[in-house]
This record gives structure tokens, sequence and C-alpha cells, in this order.
């Protein structure tokens, strides 16, 4: 399984590639590359369902376009939204990079 990282600019991507490598080579310890890990990749929310709500709304957009957008189905931002589900792993990073960066950000 690989994981994609979302870096916060194209320049903290750079600086953690270059941290990443010297973890890899013994340079830097464990503790150092979690501090770069926070500096540098975009940090998750846990996002309630008002928040949830709250999002879609500012981006104007329907249940249904949003559920596209987070390629998951409409039914499901439903119950985010109502609390009866809590969205995790990829659904909560691109939540969090919709609220940061709005909605075009993840299009």
């Amino acid at each position: 399984m690989i994981k994609i990282k979302t870096y916060k600019s194209d320049a903290f991507a750079a600086i953690h590639e270059t941290a990443e490598g010297m973890f890899e080579a013994g340079v830097i310890d464990k503790q150092t590359m979690r501090s770069f890990d926070s500096s540098c990749l975009t940090a998750i929310h846990d996002f309630t369902g008002e928040e949830i709500r709250a999002l879609r709304e500012r981006e104007d957009v329907s249940q249904s376009v949003f559920a596209h957008y987070m390629n998951v189905s409409k039914d499901y931002i439903s119950k985010w939204e109502r609390g009866e589900k809590k969205p995790a792993g990829p659904s909560l990073k691109l939540l969090s990079l919709v609220k940061r960066k709005g909605l075009e950000s993840i299009i």
C-alpha cells in the first residue's frame, strides 16, 4: 500500500523529501523525522458533522456534488453530517485540504 503525502507547499515537499533521505541514511533520528512530518505535511483534523456541513455550505455545493469530489456516496456525506459515521483516512486528508484551500484544491 502506497501512502500519498500531501504537503503544505512545494517548498515543504522538497524539505521533507530531503529529510526522508537523511533519515533513511541514518543521519537524523526518528524523533527529528516526526518533527519534519508535523512541519511539512498537511495536518489532519477530526471533523464533526457540523463542521463538515459548514464546510460543504461554505463551498456552496450540494451533498451530491461534495460526495463526488470526496469520492464517497451522497448517503455517506449525509451520515457524516448527522454524526452517524466519521470520515477516516484519505477522506480526513481531503476534508483538511478543502478546509485550508477550498474545494478547488482537490478538483
